[in-house]
């Protein structure tokens, strides 16, 4: 009874068990944690219990829940029908918070030497803006605006610069989060309490108004205000997953200007690589590695919350109480 595990036992419950240490089966890795990185959006969701019974949500925010779907660790252990040389490799995989994992090594992604754990534990929700990035179809030169800079906010910012865009508005009304956007010029920040989005766009983007805009708020009553910023036959790509209903007229917000509304959900992922869509979760999970080593993507001024798993009852009570003063956070589990 060596595994201490992260449960949420009920809505607003949360429990470190200490379960059995997994033994690893065939084609399975025995891991041991270092760091996990917590989902906001979907972990609060389900911990908040404030989703309608026959919503998405209720198909997997069932009780008692094991949260949790990016871990950084090393492996101890492997399955029959594998080889030694995986024990010691430091790989990243979509499994629970707990000291202990296991997972099939086909899913398993390696960590390059030169990322650091607190930036490997993104792979996961940045892998979640590499696909909305890439169903957004932004391409070069277009202009692009981000609702909500929390981290999946602030990763889009940064992605959707490399992917080309020539300009790029962050929107959000926390100050210190638009303080942690890159001090880029193709970068510009707005506060809609001081400032107007529709007019400042227009002023930075040479009177146009954008390509492609990101939703990342998680507020379905801001999304209709933000199909503003758009040009005609522009995208709105929901990267959140917004929780509750949108009340929208199709007429005037879809189908007279030709907007296309694009879901970016993580499992619109494709399943396996063919020749039209290779971007699987694990090609932008080792994209997402290439770009932190080389130092294209810049992404540890937002891993500033880092904590004991211990902490771990502490940590939820205060993300569910205001999440907006914490940007990535992550479990320590060296830590005692």
């Amino acid at each position: 009874m060596d595994n201490p595990t992260v449960v949420f036992p009920g809505p607003r419950q949360v429990t470190i068990e200490n379960r059995e240490r997994p033994s690893p089966h065939e084609g399975e890795l025995l891991i041991r944690t270092d760091v996990t990185l917590i989902s906001m959006g979907t972990e609060l969701t389900i911990l908040s219990g404030q989703f309608p019974e026959r919503s998405a949500w209720a198909n997997y925010g069932r009780f008692p829940f094991l949260p949790g779907y990016s871990n950084v660790g090393r492996v101890a252990e492997v399955g029959a029908g594998l080889k030694k040389d995986w024990i010691g490799r430091r790989v990243a995989t979509r499994t629970p918070h707990a000291r202990w994992v296991t997972a099939p090594a086909r899913t398993a992604t390696g960590v390059p030497p030169a990322v650091s754990d607190s930036d490997a534990a993104l792979f996961a929700i940045a892998a979640i803006v590499m696909n909305g990035i890439r169903r957004g179809k932004v391409v070069w030169g277009e202009s692009v605006v981000v609702f909500g800079l929390g981290i999946l906010g602030q990763l889009a910012v940064r992605l959707a610069e490399l992917a080309g865009a020539s300009k790029v508005f962050g929107v959000d009304v926390a100050d210190s989060r638009l303080e942690l956007l890159p001090k880029s010029p193709a970068v510009v920040g707005i506060n809609p309490r001081a400032d107007d989005p529709v007019k400042t766009v227009k002023e930075r983007n040479h009177g146009r108004l954008v390509d492609v805009a990101f939703e990342v708020t998680g507020d379905p009553t801001l999304i209709p205000a933000e199909f503003e910023v758009l040009r005609r036959q522009g995208r709105l790509v929901v990267l959140s997953s917004p929780r509750g209903s949108t009340s929208i007229d199709f007429h005037d917000l879809c189908n007279f200007p030709g907007f296309a509304i694009v879901g970016a959900h993580e499992m619109t992922h494709p399943a396996a690589e063919t020749l039209e869509n290779p971007w699987t979760h694990r090609r932008h999970f080792e994209l997402f590695f290439d770009l932190i080593a080389a130092g294209r993507l810049e992404a540890s001024s937002l891993v500033r919350d880092d904590f004991s798993y211990l902490k771990a009852t502490e940590v939820y009570s205060n993300l569910l109480a205001d999440r907006s003063r914490f940007m990535a956070v992550t479990f320590d589990w060296n830590s005692k």
